[in-house]
């Protein structure tokens, strides 16, 4: 099994238990805010493995011009986190939608290393 199929797995599995969470202690409406912030996150994470993995052992410019895009990529993540915060706070839970991004993308930020041997 390649990297990036093991980081969608463990992306996925980390979606099912902020899911999980959000529906045990916010109900159907905590479910779905901390599943789209996962899936927010999730999708930024595998953006930026899937750009500085063949990089990885390039000469120094390209790894690093990589990187940048990699963490550009996270933080427009937030962003739109951060927009569709502001913008369906009435509907969605700032704190689930947080929630959800935040442990998906700390997780993945730590096992990041892991995906890119």
């Amino acid at each position: 099994m390649n990297a990036t199929t093991r980081l969608t797995l463990t992306a996925s599995a980390l979606e099912l238990f902020a899911a999980g969470t959000g529906f045990a202690l916010g109900g159907f409406s905590g479910l779905v805010a901390a599943l789209i912030g996962a899936s927010i996150a999730s999708a930024a994470q595998i953006a930026a493995v899937v750009l500085l993995k063949p990089a990885m052992h390039a000469p120094a410019g390209t790894f690093q011009q990589r990187w940048v895009l990699g963490m550009a990529v996270r933080f427009m993540s937030f962003v739109a986190l951060a927009v569709l915060m502001i913008l369906m706070k009435e509907t969605l839970s700032p704190l689930w939608l947080a929630s959800g991004y935040l442990s998906t993308m700390l997780v993945l930020l730590f096992a990041e290393t892991r995906f890119l041997k």
